[in-house]
C-alpha cells in the first residue's frame, strides 16, 4: 500500500519523480514514480548505511546487472563472460529493468504492475542469511548497518567557487557591457531628438543685385559761391592796423 513521502526521501531518481512510498525493506526503499511518458514505475534505493558497506552495494548492484537486459550489462562479470549463464537465482523472477544506477548511491526501476514483485525484488540479495542453496550452514547476522534508514541519495553537485581570475573576468565583461548599453541608448536618444524637435529652418533665396545710377545734379552747371563782402569804408576794422604802435608804459 502506497503511503506519503517522509522527510528525506528524494523528490526524483534520475528521470523519474517520486510519489509516494510503496515498501520498505531492512536494506532499503521502495517508491512509486512516474517517468516522463506518464508510466508508473516501482523504484528501488538502498538505505545509507547499506550503500556505504561496499559488500551490500556489489551484491544490490550485481542483481541489476543480472537483470538487466545483455546490452546494458556492466562489469567485470559480464566483461568476463560470466555473467552469460543468466539471470541469478535470487532474481530469476524479478521484472525487467528499465532503468538503474550503479554508482555510489544505487537505484534502479522497473514497471510498476499493482500485486506483482517490483523494484523491491533487488533488495532481497543486498541482506545475507545463513543459508546456502536453502541449507542453514551458520548463524544469521544482523549487519551493523541496519539501524542507519535514511535513503542512500547521490550528493548534490556544488559548484565550483569562483577564483579570483574568474571573478575579474566577469567584473571586466559587465562593464563592458554596461557602457555598450550606455553608448546605444546615448546615440537612441540622439537620433530621437533629432527627429522629433523643431523643423530646420528653411534656406533663404539668394539675394540679386541690381546697379543703381548715380544721383543727378539739380542744377546742369555749377554756380559760384558767393564771396564775403568787402568792409564799408570809415568803419574801423576790428583789431590793430598797420602802423599802430602799441603805447608805451610809463616809467617809474
Amino acid at each position: 500500500m502506497a503511503s506519503p513521502l517522509q522527510y528525506g526521501d528524494p523528490p526524483r531518481l534520475g528521470p523519474f519523480v517520486v510519489q509516494a512510498r510503496l515498501h520498505s525493506a531492512p536494506a532499503g526503499f521502495v517508491y512509486l514514480g512516474q517517468a516522463s511518458d506518464g508510466r508508473a514505475v516501482s523504484l528501488a534505493v538502498l538505505t545509507r548505511g547499506a550503500a556505504i558497506d561496499a559488500a551490500a552495494r556489489e551484491r544490490f548492484v550485481t542483481a541489476l546487472q543480472e537483470a538487466a537486459p545483455s546490452g546494458d550489462r556492466s562489469g567485470v562479470r559480464s566483461w568476463l563472460g560470466l555473467g552469460s549463464k543468466g539471470r541469478a537465482t535470487v532474481t530469476e523472477d524479478a521484472p525487467p529493468v528499465l532503468d538503474m544506477n550503479t554508482g555510489h548511491a544505487p537505484w534502479v526501476a522497473v514497471a510498476y504492475v499493482p500485486g506483482k514483485p517490483g523494484a523491491e525484488r533487488f533488495l532481497e540479495p543486498v541482506m545475507v542469511g545463513g543459508t546456502l542453496i536453502g541449507v542453514a550452514h551458520g548463524p544469521d547476522f544482523v549487519p551493523y548497518w541496519l539501524t542507519d534508514r535514511t535513503p542512500a541519495l547521490a550528493a548534490p553537485v556544488r559548484r565550483r567557487p569562483l577564483t579570483e581570475t574568474r571573478r575579474r573576468v566577469l567584473i571586466a565583461v559587465a562593464v563592458l557591457l554596461a557602457l555598450l548599453v550606455l553608448l546605444v541608448t546615448i546615440v537612441l536618444l540622439m537620433l530621437l531628438g533629432r527627429s522629433g524637435g523643431d523643423p530646420m529652418p528653411r534656406q533663404l533665396p539668394p539675394t540679386v543685385f541690381l546697379p543703381t545710377p548715380p544721383p543727378v545734379p539739380s542744377t546742369p552747371y555749377p554756380e559760384p559761391s558767393p564771396s564775403p563782402s568787402a568792409p564799408r569804408s570809415g568803419e574801423p576794422t576790428p583789431g590793430r592796423s598797420p602802423g599802430d604802435e602799441p603805447p608805451q608804459e610809463p616809467q617809474l
